[in-house]
């Protein structure tokens, strides 16, 4: 099974499922246990982090490219779209709207976006359901302000915009 290797050059934006987007800022050779390994060094600028992550390895991790256009439209029609809230217990769905912000998706984290937004004349959020929206949306922002070469809190009031006209 041989998997085409991604190729990201220094410079290039990425999305690392766990993390969002970072940068990768460099493109290194080490020697590990004997092995040489090819690595991307990425750079998540918000979280003050650096990542390595093996070249070969990147694939498999879920690392990628910056979503496509079709890709960022159809995650702003998903917050257009009516909330679908299970009637599961709290603690199940608050672990499943991780998962979908873990997967690196854009279309699942707006789901999350959407389902946990709250208009003004709607009750007010529980501590952890706000922790999870606020962690959604900035990840979000993230993606749509390095997509459109803007900052992430005009990308942030783009979605919010999205959100109140839904």
């Amino acid at each position: 099974m041989a998997a085409k290797a991604l190729s990201f050059q220094v410079g290039d934006n990425v999305v690392y499922p766990k993390h969002g987007v970072g940068r990768v800022i460099e493109i290194q050779s080490s020697e590990i246990a004997g092995a040489k390994l090819e690595l991307y060094v990425l750079r998540f600028d918000k979280e003050r982090m650096t990542l390595k992550v093996p070249t070969n390895k990147a694939e498999s991790v879920g690392m990628r490219k910056l979503s496509s256009e079709a890709t960022l439209k159809d995650a702003l029609l998903t917050l257009k779209g009516k909330p679908r809230i299970k009637r599961i217990m709290w603690s199940r769905r608050a672990q499943e709207y991780e998962a979908k912000i873990n997967s690196g998706d854009l279309v699942s984290i707006a789901e999350v976006v959407r389902d946990l937004h709250r208009a003004e004349d709607q009750p007010e959020q529980s501590y952890s359901e706000r922790q999870i929206f606020e962690a959604a949306i900035s990840r979000l922002a993230r993606e749509v302000a390095a997509m459109k070469n803007i900052d992430e809190p005009a990308a942030q009031r783009e979605i919010e915009d999205v959100l109140k006209a839904a």
